[in-house]
């Protein structure tokens, strides 16, 4: 006969729970239970909470989805540390593959041409410039690393832009009188900028709004224009903010002119500072010579600086929130639009005040680097 082998049974490990847990400690861990937003510090909490209500291990684990071991780890840390014990102790992670020049130096090869370096591309890719920078053995990177490294050093993915600098050879004195005239109105009368809006033609224009999803508002399709175009002369007092205007079907020097005589029996007696561009109706000799019988001075903008007037951000508004989105099928009634939106600014409007505060034209060095 075989031996008779005596087999000891296992030993259970012994329960182990949370100390006794005082009423303001439990309400403290019910509202992290219930409001944290780091879930590890929201499951501590629920392990501790479990516990003091004299739950066994096993049961908490399986309600928790987590290990034995795990919950015992967080009821001896309680009891050892108390509330310190829930915040999560997040490690340092494994060491970085490069160093802070071999990051600057992806940065900067970044910033460059790929086809100053020979590569037959214009513009790098995450996966291109990755693909490089394992070629020369500068760095062998994942795509994730090359673009948190480009975060961290201040490079994006950006569209490029065009400027068209002036060329105008006084543009530093036309721009200095300008913003002189924005951030110092002379006592003697008022600045007022003007220029023409338009051509407002009969079309249907894109916009945006809000709308059910996937059931944007649907503009017919334009196949031909009728009705021709109109104009806009519009003007903007600085010292009220009140926008004036009139809509013409032409906008030759004597329309030009007419609005001039609207905007000086406006405000009787005061000097006008109409500061314009060079469109050629504005330096007409006819025009030229009634303003300066009407005590009105033109203030012309440097060549292709048309930013430095500050009705040019009106007109926009006027754009996106008068006409974009619209379908007028008569002058009319377009008309009417900007009309009534034009009312309404105006019952908002105030003083207009500081132009471009901060903005790189304020720098002694923008001439050099407008382009």
């Amino acid at each position: 006969m075989l031996p008779v082998v005596e087999v000891m049974p296992v030993a259970r490990k012994p329960d182990v729970f949370v100390r006794a847990v005082t009423p303001e400690e439990g309400r403290r861990l019910a509202q992290i239970a219930r409001r944290s937003k780091v879930p590890i510090r929201m499951r501590r909490a629920v392990v501790v909470m479990a516990s003091a209500q004299h739950q066994p291990v096993g049961f908490i684990a399986k309600l928790m989805q987590v290990s034995e071991s795990y919950v015992r780890q967080v009821i001896h840390d309680f009891n050892e540390k108390g509330f310190d014990a829930l915040d999560p102790k997040w490690s340092g992670g494994r060491p970085a593959k490069t160093d802070q020049a071999t990051r600057d130096r992806i940065c900067q090869i970044a910033r460059c041409c790929p086809r100053d370096l020979g590569w037959p591309f214009s513009t790098w890719s995450l996966s291109k410039l990755a693909e490089a920078l394992r070629i020369n053995k500068i760095a062998e990177l994942s795509r994730e690393t090359v673009r948190q490294i480009l975060k961290t050093g201040g490079v994006s993915w950006q569209a490029t832009k065009t400027w068209k600098a002036s060329n105008d050879p006084d543009f530093q004195a036309k721009m200095a009188r300008v913003l002189d005239l924005y951030d110092h109105p002379p006592v003697d009368g008022r600045v007022i900028c003007v220029d023409e809006f338009g051509p407002l033609n009969l079309q249907p224009r894109s916009g945006r709004g809000w709308f059910a999803a996937r059931r944007p508002r649907r503009l017919r399709a334009t196949y031909r224009r009728t009705q021709g175009v109109r104009h806009m002369f519009g003007a903007l007092d600085l010292r009220t903010g009140q926008l004036y205007y009139r809509i013409r079907d032409r906008k030759r020097w004597t329309e030009f002119l007419a609005f001039l005589k609207s905007l000086r029996a406006r405000w009787p007696g005061q000097k006008l500072y109409l500061i314009c561009d060079n469109y050629s109706v504005h330096k007409r000799a006819e025009v030229r010579a009634w303003c300066v019988d009407n005590a009105v001075e033109l203030v012309f903008l440097p060549t292709y600086s048309s930013w430095l007037n500050r009705i040019e951000c009106e007109f926009a508004a006027l754009r996106y929130f008068a006409l974009n989105g619209t379908d007028h099928r008569s002058h009319d009634e377009q008309d009417d639009a900007i009309g009534t939106y034009v009312r309404w600014r105006n019952q908002h409007a105030g003083p207009v005040r500081d132009f471009a505060v901060g903005s790189k034209i304020r720098r002694p060095d923008y001439l050099t680097n407008v382009a």
